[in-house]
């Protein structure tokens, strides 16, 4: 693999950098965040091969599940800190991110190489309903907590809200997976892929296995860098969460999504755009309301109200772009412009 050696450089450069503590957080920052480049690449040419094999749909499902295990253990390890704030933050920025700058890259680059793209409409529906249901869902619980103080619920009663949405969410992705698997498009198939694969599917499954435990390292760098770093600049804790950490933090699954929309390989570039997003919202956040019981810093699925209209903002839009079966390279631009002003406003927020 033409990408292995420059990976493992410049991970072996940057766990010097942070152990022998040479060149300060910027250049663990710069060498971690450049590591996982060629790392992208690995996984998302290993995913391409396994989508061979597996079609686009259980392709995107490994590369967004592999992708936001880093996340998820980046998020526990905040969690033991008692970093709850940051965490949902982070939680948030990760749908938002996903849907503005993973999916909006993917239709701009993929317009521009290829002109008017076409996806499967009822797999794209079928996302869209799902991460509406996802995000109205984690509006309820601040919809309870922010209400009048006279019918407002205690914060235990909040506590339980929060314990009782998490199984929901974990049962309606699991019967989401389940319906997925079960309506794969002929149509979707046949686009997708043009050549035989190039490698065993073990090999390839191997091959996203090795380079994911790559990019959890990295990413854990990366995201202890990113704090210290951030406040040499000045920016707040919202901003640190909401934009940065998930930006930098799934770096890996944003360049393999606009890899495959480059190659015109849309259902699996919207298969991990979305799909991750969900897999964030429905399964991941979760996941992580019991954990946080278990570490002793329980985390509540209240979310504040920069974060609620950003998440808001994200789905309408996605539903929007994604209903038709069809993208250009404006939609991607129209995501991209607002998550640029998402960013700038909450650059001014704390």
């Amino acid at each position: 693999m033409r990408l292995g050696l420059p990976a493992l450089a410049l991970a072996a450069v940057a766990l010097v950098l942070e152990y022998a503590q040479i060149g300060g957080p910027t250049a663990v920052f710069l060498a971690s965040a450049l590591s996982l480049i060629p790392l992208a690449g690995l996984l998302g040419r290993a995913t391409e091969e396994a989508a061979i094999y597996t079609g686009p749909r259980i392709g995107a499902l490994l590369n967004a599940t592999l992708g936001n295990a880093a996340e998820l253990i980046i998020t526990i390890i905040a969690l033991r800190a008692g970093l709850v704030d940051l965490v949902k933050a982070s939680i948030a920025g990760s749908i938002i991110g996903n849907i503005l700058v993973v999916l909006g890259l993917s239709l701009l680059v993929g317009g521009f190489r290829n002109g008017t793209q076409f996806f499967d409409a009822k797999t794209a529906g079928t996302n869209a309903t799902m991460m509406a249901l996802a995000v109205v869902s984690l509006t309820i619980p601040a919809v309870f907590a922010l209400g009048p103080k006279e019918t407002r619920p205690s914060g235990e009663t909040i506590s339980f809200l929060s314990d009782g949405l998490a199984i929901v969410l974990i049962v309606i992705y699991a019967l989401y997976i389940f319906f997925s698997l079960r309506q794969e498009s002929p149509e979707a198939e046949v686009r997708e892929h043009h050549g035989g694969p190039t490698m065993r599917l073990r090999v390839a499954l191997g091959l996203m296995a090795a380079t994911t435990i790559g990019i959890v390292f990295m990413s854990e760098l990366l995201v202890g860098a990113i704090e210290p770093v951030a406040e040499q600049w000045g920016l707040s804790e919202l901003f640190i969460g909401v934009m940065l950490v998930p930006l930098v933090g799934n770096i890996a699954e944003h360049i393999v999504a606009v890899q495959m929309a480059y190659q015109n390989k849309m259902d699996l570039s919207l298969g991990i755009a979305i799909g991750s997003g969900l897999q964030i919202a429905l399964f991941v956040t979760p996941v992580l309301v019991w954990i946080s019981v278990l570490l002793g810093n329980p985390m509540t699925l209240v979310f504040n109200s920069y974060e609620l209209a950003g998440l808001i903002g994200a789905a309408r839009i996605a539903v929007l772009i994604s209903v038709d079966g069809e993208s250009n390279w404006l939609e991607g631009a129209q995501l991209i412009a607002l998550y640029l002003m998402l960013g700038i406003s909450f650059f001014f927020v704390g």
